[in-house]
């Protein structure tokens, strides 16, 4: 195995909107073209199983929330996923098969709350098939916030593998400093981000992260459009004033120094493959290295804490 190179996937594509079982279908397709054209690490969108919700209102208005909304956020509910659970076991057997890691975007049913709490969760398995472990997001940003929970310092992991250690913020989690700090002191050498941002301004954000942490980044995120939502979501007569295009895509792969590898792809499902020379994360290091020669810890300290949070604290 040589593992100074690496070929990489990034699959851009839409969700099987409302539909855990075809995402997971479409999810095995894709592993499948991309073992089939030899990559190592496979990455897909932020919320790929059952959606990213984009233009959903789910009935709410500061104040009220209407019963179609909370019908609509059943569904949603029903389509996401446990972890681990049936999905994860498929996904984990194509992740096998291919002979590929890989790290995929879903909705997570918490498993401890049997009715309830959604986390955006990117998760991480092996070639083995695997499930190495979970991130899930630690700020939904914006009206995210109604229907997902917030993660914590339990899940960040980062993973040693023959390529390098791979981990995962996910979109504007990627603008928090701190976070990213908590990445590069972790050796982040291949960072994921999963996403939901399609703007031009994303691109800076990428390409920013990959100069700071001298690691390659994976940007990845979905090509939709208005025809792939369900006619019955309650919410479907707002979408009339908005773009077919809702999510135009940009996933792209960038280097150490900041420069683009591959992409950035807009306008279509695809996926963009790139063979990574991972010796340019060394090199890359020379001049600078965020949590080595070129940190202050005389001067700036950050403090994590990875404990799980709980609401009550038994003492027995």
């Amino acid at each position: 195995m040589d593992k100074t190179n690496v070929k990489v996937a990034v699959v851009q594509a839409g969700s099987e909107i409302m539909d855990k079982q075809k995402g997971v279908n479409k999810t095995v397709r894709l592993l499948e073209e991309a073992g089939r054209e030899g990559a190592k690490i496979v990455v897909f969108p932020e919320a790929f199983i059952p959606a990213y919700p984009r233009g959903m209102a789910f009935g709410a208005v500061v104040g009220s929330r209407s019963s179609e909304g909370r019908k609509d956020f059943l569904q949603y509910w029903k389509n996401s996923i446990a972890v681990p659970g049936p999905e994860t076991a498929e996904i984990g057997e194509a992740a096998k098969k291919a002979g590929a890691y890989v790290v995929i975007g879903v909705i997570e049913k918490d498993s401890e709350s049997t009715q309830g709490t959604l986390y955006c969760t990117a998760l991480f398995f092996g070639p083995d098939g695997e499930l190495l472990g979970k991130h899930r997001k630690l700020k939904p940003t914006g009206s995210e916030r109604l229907i997902w929970g917030e993660g914590d310092g339990s899940t960040l992991p980062v993973f040693d593998t023959p390529y390098g250690k791979i981990g995962a913020l996910i979109c504007w989690e990627n603008y928090m400093p701190l976070a990213r700090a908590a990445m590069y002191e972790k050796g982040v050498q291949i960072y994921v981000m999963p996403t939901a941002d399609h703007r031009d301004t994303w691109q800076a954000t990428v390409r920013h992260v990959a100069a700071e942490g001298r690691c390659f980044v994976l940007s990845c995120n979905q090509y939709s459009t208005k025809a792939d939502y369900p006619e019955d979501i309650a919410s479907r007569d707002e979408f009339a004033d908005l773009p077919d295009e809702m999510t135009r895509g940009g996933s792209c792969i960038v280097d150490p120094l900041g420069e683009y590898v591959a992409g950035p792809v807009f306008g279509k499902e695809t996926i963009i493959y790139a063979n990574l020379d991972l010796d340019k994360i060394a090199e890359s290091h020379f001049d600078f290295d965020v949590a080595g020669h070129y940190a202050r810890p005389d001067v700036f300290q950050l403090t994590v804490n990875e404990k799980k949070k709980t609401n009550v604290t038994w003492n027995k």
